[in-house]
């Protein structure tokens, strides 16, 4: 696997976990286009390696991330964002869209993501955790959908995701203020579903949830987050159908018929022991 990404840093374990970490402590984890460049790609290790069956997003360092990196984008991207015609407007549409893909991709990995967010979860930072799917945080978390107060429309997935997370009325409000949230409140919201006194117990309880998902059969899971990904925004007769058709089609596995072959090797008087 490859380990020497610029923004990056993956600590692949022996239990199935991966643990990807943002490394640019020094900026608490500013997204510059290192982060925007690299994550497609990191991503595609975590989803081609396969000894690899959950992973968690964490962050060296005081922070989780500040967000975008305004300073050196509009060094970089200035003259796009501010042409002047519209073969420069393609540009920064087509740049957008180039932006998206890495935050789209934890969002499309057949492979479960936990977020672990201490201290500032800022803008992009509020991007990332949205496309996992498990969340966690410190206590002294501060969250933020700051787009508003730099008169930027967020572009990056939040308004689009959070909805189904935290409801219209929550996304609206943290959107049109971009006011800080702690984790108390973050929990109310059911942003993030667990918190932590520090840091180190927050990556710990990381781990040990995607340790335990990792243990489970990699089809299931996979399949498990692929019906609630595609069923999620549409009718509940759609989803329905769909894991019916995912089950037929795939339920038989081999750990399904190790699971039967386990359950009817029991022997009935210590089976009925086992449940009282």
């Amino acid at each position: 696997m490859k380990t020497n990404f610029e923004f990056f840093e993956i600590v692949e374990r022996e239990d199935g976990v991966a643990i990807v970490f943002l490394n640019r402590p020094d900026k608490r984890n500013a997204m510059n286009w290192s982060f925007w460049r690299d994550l497609p790609d990191v991503v595609h290790e975590i989803n081609s390696n396969q000894k690899i069956r959950s992973f968690v997003v964490a962050a060296r360092g005081k922070s989780f991330s500040t967000g975008l990196d305004l300073d050196s984008f509009f060094q970089e991207f200035g003259s796009v964002v501010q042409g002047a015609y519209g073969d420069d407007r393609k540009k920064f549409y087509e740049l957008i869209l180039r932006m998206q893909k890495g935050i789209n991709a934890v969002y499309d990995s057949p492979k479960p993501s936990v977020a672990a967010v201490q201290k500032h979860c800022i803008g992009g930072g509020l991007d990332l955790i949205s496309a996992c799917d498990i969340r966690y945080a410190t206590f002294d978390a501060s969250i933020s959908l700051r787009e508003a107060k730099v008169a930027i429309v967020a572009d990056m997935g939040s308004i689009n995701r959070l909805p189904s997370i935290i409801g219209q009325g929550n996304t609206r409000e943290l959107a049109y203020t971009g006011k800080d949230i702690d984790g108390e409140e973050a929990l109310r919201m059911g942003l993030v579903s667990k918190l932590f006194k520090d840091q180190d117990q927050l990556l710990e309880g990381a781990i040990a949830t995607a340790s335990e998902i990792a243990a489970n059969p990699r089809i299931v899971v996979e399949g498990t987050k692929e019906v609630m990904n595609y069923s999620e925004g549409k009718p509940l007769a759609v989803g329905l159908n769909y894991v019916a058709v995912w089950n037929s089609s795939f339920m038989d596995s081999r750990d399904f018929r190790e699971a039967m072959k386990a359950f009817k090797d029991r022997k009935r008087p210590e089976y009925n022991k086992e449940l009282t």
